[in-house]
């Protein structure tokens, strides 16, 4: 079974992702995505992009700025009302979610009520998980925005929290110079910024992350119900098209009386970590509260006009949200396999072929031997400008197979002395191993059919 430690280790030692400021001793759960990283998280991205935009007609992206009006979080109420809710440790002074650890002993979800949870806190001597003390401050809620300063600007200005606020605040922009038509969609993918009380397990809680998300407007007599739930069955089916099986992923719904106020309906959908189920993506029904919100507060009317009935309404949203990070963490442990060769242990990680990082690496089968390292990079140059391709010469033959299949590299290319006289060479496939011979003239049409 995979565990979050095997992961860890195979995305240092294979380049796809580091600790933060290492030679510093690290910083605060941050971390750096490497080049085989930064190429998965692309490909996830890009997939997300070309499902939910690309492929439909009732979608359109933006790209909103990180810094936003300070304005816009207080009609958000995102000044007084994003907040978790933490406790100190008397003992050793760390800090935790109060609702965290009372979870573990009450087995439910006691966000916002801090003088219960800290009555279970003391009543049940719950102990620290650093100390194993149980002597704890009261609970109270911590503001989880990042604030900076601006020149010229007296208000207190923050980095955003989340992506939505960029999207909301161009409605009209969209609405004045795109021929959109109610029900459509705004995607945007891009960073946001939140002071966790406590980050861990690895890239899936952590201060800096990138969201994937859309806002899809609805008019508000619409029957809505059944969108929603086509909603959710797109997230599960991305989800799944980036390697997730179905039996690890669980849909929960919000209950009524933990809605916020505004939201008729929430959905998480999690997913069976090492760790234990834990969200995924989230899907809300949030109402015309943030449009409502942000007219009242920038005296702009956010309204559409139904042509066809000659009528202005407030639209009501739809918002699926996915976490970048969260979907890459998902993309390595669904794909890491242990495997027994020949008494040899082989670790692979089975990407589908859509998100891996490289698609084709190229060998010569002897580094030594000049011949067999021109004809390789004579193959390699020719496949650069079309696959996504790597040039290996580094080590004997098997230990750059073992090489491939940690990366998930989906096929391999050996030249060798038969290459030479034959214009041929062997391809490997990254889960069968099996090889084949294939002329190289014939390579590119082989390697697109078994790509697309």
């Amino acid at each position: 079974m995979v565990t979050m430690e095997k992961i860890v280790s195979l995305c240092k030692r294979r380049g796809f992702i580091f600790p933060c400021s290492e030679i510093y001793g690290g910083f605060a759960n941050a971390y750096d995505y490497g080049p085989y990283g930064v190429e998965l998280k692309n490909n996830i991205k890009k997939l997300w992009w070309e499902k939910f935009v690309h492929q439909r007609q009732d979608i359109i992206g933006i790209d909103g700025s990180i810094l936003l009006h300070p304005k816009l979080w207080e009609a958000s109420g995102h000044l007084t009302g994003f907040n978790d809710a933490m406790v100190d440790c008397k003992e050793c002074k760390k800090r935790f979610r109060a609702d965290h650890l009372v979870k573990k002993i009450a087995g439910e979800d006691m966000e916002g009520e801090l003088e219960e949870m800290t009555k279970i806190l003391r009543e049940k001597k719950v102990r620290c998980p650093d100390c194993g003390a149980s002597d704890w401050t009261e609970a109270k809620n911590f503001n989880m925005m990042f604030q900076t300063e601006m020149n010229g600007i007296e208000d207190k200005v923050y980095l955003r929290p989340e992506t939505a606020g960029a999207i909301f605040i161009n409605f009209k922009n969209i609405i004045d110079s795109m021929r959109v038509k109610i029900p459509f969609g705004i995607a945007q993918i891009g960073k946001a910024f939140r002071n966790e009380i406590i980050a861990g397990n690895f890239i899936f809680r952590t201060r800096e992350f990138e969201q994937m998300e859309i806002e899809y407007f609805i008019n508000p007599e619409a029957k809505w119900e059944s969108l929603f739930d086509e909603w959710l069955n797109l997230q599960e089916e991305f989800i799944m098209e980036i390697g997730a099986k179905k039996e690890n992923l669980r849909k929960r719904e919000h209950p009524k009386e933990k809605l916020s106020h505004y939201s008729k309906k929430t959905v998480d959908i999690e997913y069976k970590y090492p760790f234990g189920f834990e969200e995924l993506f989230g899907l809300a029904h949030r109402g015309d509260f943030d449009l409502s919100q942000h007219s009242k507060y920038s005296n702009e009317k956010l309204e559409y006009f139904d042509a066809e009935n000659n009528k202005k309404f407030t639209p009501h949203v739809l918002e699926p949200t996915f976490g970048v990070d969260r979907a890459l963490l998902v993309a390595l442990l669904s794909a890491y396999n242990e495997e027994e060769i020949k008494g040899e242990k082989r670790i692979v990680l089975k990407f589908p072929k859509e998100i891996a990082p490289i698609q084709i690496a190229v060998f010569p089968l002897l580094r030594n031997k000049p011949e067999l390292v021109k004809k390789a990079k004579e193959v390699y140059e020719q496949l650069k400008p079309e696959f996504i391709c790597e040039f290996d010469d580094n080590g004997n033959i098997g230990k750059r197979y073992r090489r491939q299949d940690e990366i998930g590299t989906l096929m391999c290319l050996t030249i060798d002395f038969d290459s030479l006289e034959n214009d041929d060479l062997t391809v490997r496939d990254r889960d069968t191993m099996k090889q084949e011979r294939v002329k190289i003239k014939e390579l590119i049409e082989y390697l697109r059919n078994k790509l697309s």
